[in-house]
């Protein structure tokens, strides 16, 4: 089975590397601002169109020949996946880019074969620790120690500068992996919630750790800081990148949590089943504090891991409908409890069987018994 991984990696460049992707960054942002606006003056275009008149752009602006001509190109392929998504309602409108939100360029890998010995314009070297790119030759890199060399074919890379003024490169990769099919014996139902991010059918509880809420005094604070500062001086940028960092380690904490459950769930477990929440639909009328907690949370991101873990490891992975009602069905003799729609309610007795019911765990065995009943219909109709 072919798929596609990155795979990425802390860059670390020199100070005449760091001016060349600055550079980079800079003329992939104005190619893709300028066909930005010639489309929305003459009419959408097709990329390979504009990309033959990207030439005559480049001799009306030649500090555009200096960098690699590759992520050029890309802007505009980026621009027109703008556009297709728009047209088919998955975004709105594409929007100018500025130099102000995240800095990145994309750049393709090219090979070739010279007195019989393979070239590639990108190669990882696990080894040594380097990667050679584009325009800026050999860069060291930190980052997947447990490894020797990545598998696959190189497809791009892309180069980006945080605002934490780190840099990093995303090294795109298709793989030929081989899944080998399992017959299922175990399967669990999850709930998600707020108050315990994963509540599994086996009783397990995975606390919400609320990364945001623990860093958020000293988000105020230096918030506040920045609003005293002059803008544009050195110290608001200081301040302005301390920010950064603390909204970085927010973000890796978080990613780091949901990826430790996300491979104990699905390395225990052959089927996984999971709710199909609206996420978007949940911030409608809600509270500031309900909506920061959702937010804080990530449903979206640890479903999205929990698929594709799946996917690679052969497991099989099921979305039971959005509306079904886990939490006011009894999973012991299926009477529905409408008086449970109150959140404040985590436990109770069923007024038909008088079985003491966890609203939690009650929920995720609804939710694995519908994902039962999916499996055997889909098993019964191949």
């Amino acid at each position: 089975m072919e798929i596609y991984r990155a795979y990425k990696f802390r860059l670390y460049p020199n100070e005449e590397q760091k001016i060349l992707i600055h550079k980079t960054i800079g003329c992939s942002r104005f190619v893709y601002n300028y066909y930005l606006n010639y489309q929305k003056e003459k009419g959408i275009q097709k990329a390979f169109n504009l990309c033959k008149d990207l030439k005559e752009l480049e001799n009306q602006y030649e500090y555009l020949k200096e960098v690699e001509s590759s992520a050029l190109r890309s802007s505009i392929f980026d621009l027109e996946d703008g556009f297709n998504n728009f047209f088919a309602k998955r975004s709105g409108y594409p929007r100018f880019k500025s130099k102000f939100n995240r800095q990145s360029y994309r750049t393709s890998c090219v090979r070739g074969t010279y007195k019989e010995k393979e070239y590639s314009n990108i190669e990882v070297d696990l080894l040594t620790r380097n990667i050679k790119l584009p325009k800026l030759g050999k860069v060291k890199i930190r980052g997947f120690r447990n490894k020797d060399k990545i598998e696959g074919k190189i497809v791009n890379a892309t180069i980006s500068r945080e605002s934490t003024n780190k840099y990093y490169v995303s090294v795109l990769v298709e793989e030929d992996i081989l899944i080998e099919k399992i017959i299922p014996t175990t399967i669990v139902g999850i709930d998600l919630g707020i108050k315990d991010l994963v509540v599994t059918s086996d009783g397990i509880k995975y606390g919400n750790e609320k990364v945001l809420t623990k860093y958020e005094k000293r988000l105020k604070r230096l918030q506040r800081e920045l609003s005293r500062r002059e803008k544009g001086s050195k110290n608001y940028l200081k301040t302005k990148e301390k920010i950064a960092r603390v909204h970085a380690k927010i973000k890796n904490y978080r990613k780091h949590y949901l990826n430790d459950i996300a491979n104990e769930i699905v390395d225990e477990h052959d089927i996984i089943v999971t709710e199909d929440l609206k996420v978007q639909d949940m911030f409608k009328d809600k509270k500031k504090a309900f909506n920061k907690s959702l937010s804080d949370a990530a449903f979206s991101t640890l479903r999205s891991l929990i698929e594709w873990k799946c996917k690679i490891k052969g497991k099989i992975y099921y979305k039971i409908n959005t509306y079904y009602p886990s939490s006011q069905i009894c999973s012991h003799c299926g009477y529905k409890n409408s008086k449970l729609k109150d959140l404040s309610i985590r436990e109770y007795d069923c007024p038909k069987c008088g079985i003491h019911n966890d609203r939690d765990i009650n929920a995720s065995l609804n939710i694995l018994f519908e994902g039962l009943k999916l499996h055997y219909n889909l098993v019964s109709l191949v």
